[in-house]
């Protein structure tokens, strides 16, 4: 029987409909594909300055980014701005180094999978006279000889500084405020004091400063020996690795339910990459680069990978000194603030 021309016309462009409908499906998951697994995707890593200026992320980027269709973009702030980024919806990925503040961003549900990476010494620096004569005290010990070296200087208008600190809400400033506070001092009040000067930058433009005044300061010890191996400063290093100049840098994912109005640097967290680089960062192979970070240069580490101590449980007392000051109700990360099986803890 002879199909009429109209039927045949009709199953020709049904036949048409159907080639075109699975074309465009083709196409389409053709296009995710490639946006999924080879476009170039954004990262944004908000981190502290410490970290930064040291070029130690700068060598992590490039190992990463040579192996995984990332581009990472580094935004580099103390570190109350370094999580009030991430609060924003700016940033995927929060490396920071205040273990109060990191617990109250889990807590208010912006982060999860908190994990602690590397460690360090904070470092009180000063002129190499030492004037207040701090060095081979203990930290207590070197602030009240500060304190009692500015209350005592025949010049109290305010023009000559003993003490310089970032005033920036950084890590290095939040371990500062603490330091007084163990020490006995009101950090308000000291903080009036004419001798006490607050910058309210970043950890080179406070060394500087403090070199300029031949004043003291805080300093994480990685920037300071990258300073003073430049020879940008002529400042010293007067009080090393006690107990509470420990530094501790911790990674943090942005959760992805994080949802603001003033995105400025992406519309969505980036999960997936995020969690990705978290757990390339605490790879045995990038812990190792971690530790030998500097060393040539410097003849010393300056960051020291502490994901393997905290499974040995060695060395001591050190691991006990990091669980000490910066662990959160007993571990680095309470299950609470887990999402997902990434194998780090």
């Amino acid at each position: 029987m002879e199909i009429p021309n109209g039927e045949k016309e009709m199953q020709t462009w049904q036949k048409l409909l159907v080639v075109a409908v699975f074309a465009t499906i083709i196409v389409v998951a053709g296009t995710l594909v490639y946006f999924n697994y080879f476009a170039t995707r954004r990262l944004i890593i908000s981190t502290t300055t410490s970290l930064y200026d040291t070029g130690l992320l700068d060598e992590i980027e490039k190992q990463y980014e040579a192996t995984h269709q990332v581009d990472i973009n580094i935004i580099s702030a103390g570190t109350g701005i370094a999580i009030e980024h991430a609060k924003n919806g700016d940033a995927d990925v929060v490396l920071v180094h205040a273990p109060s503040q990191e617990k109250a961003f889990l807590e208010q549900g912006w982060g999860v999978n908190r994990k602690i990476m590397a460690y360090n010494f904070f470092t009180i620096v000063g002129p190499a006279e030492d004037p207040a004569q701090i060095e081979g005290k203990t930290v207590s010990e070197a602030l009240f000889n500060i304190v009692s070296y500015g209350e005592n200087m025949p010049d109290q208008s305010g023009q000559t500084k003993i003490w310089v600190s970032r005033g920036d809400n950084s890590g290095t400033h939040t371990k500062e405020i603490s330091l007084w506070k163990a020490a006995g001092y009101n950090y308000t009040e000291i903080s009036k004091e004419p001798w006490y000067a607050s910058v309210g930058s970043g950890m080179g433009d406070t060394l500087n400063v403090a070199n300029q005044k031949s004043a003291y300061t805080l300093s994480d010890i990685g920037t300071f020996l990258k300073f003073e191996k430049e020879g940008t400063i002529s400042s010293v290093a007067l009080i090393e690795e006690e107990k509470s100049l420990l530094n501790v840098y911790s990674v943090m994912a942005v959760s992805p339910e994080t949802v603001t109005a003033n995105q400025t640097y992406h519309e969505s967290i980036n999960y997936e990459d995020a969690m990705d680089f978290i757990v390339f960062l605490v790879s045995p192979e990038t812990q190792q680069f971690i530790e030998n970070y500097g060393k040539v240069d410097y003849g010393q580490s300056l960051f020291i990978g502490a994901v393997q101590p905290l499974e040995d449980n060695a060395p001591q007392p050190i691991v006990q000194w990091i669980q000490d000051a910066a662990f959160i109700d007993g571990s680095e990360c309470p299950p609470q603030y887990r999402k997902g099986e990434y194998g780090l803890y």
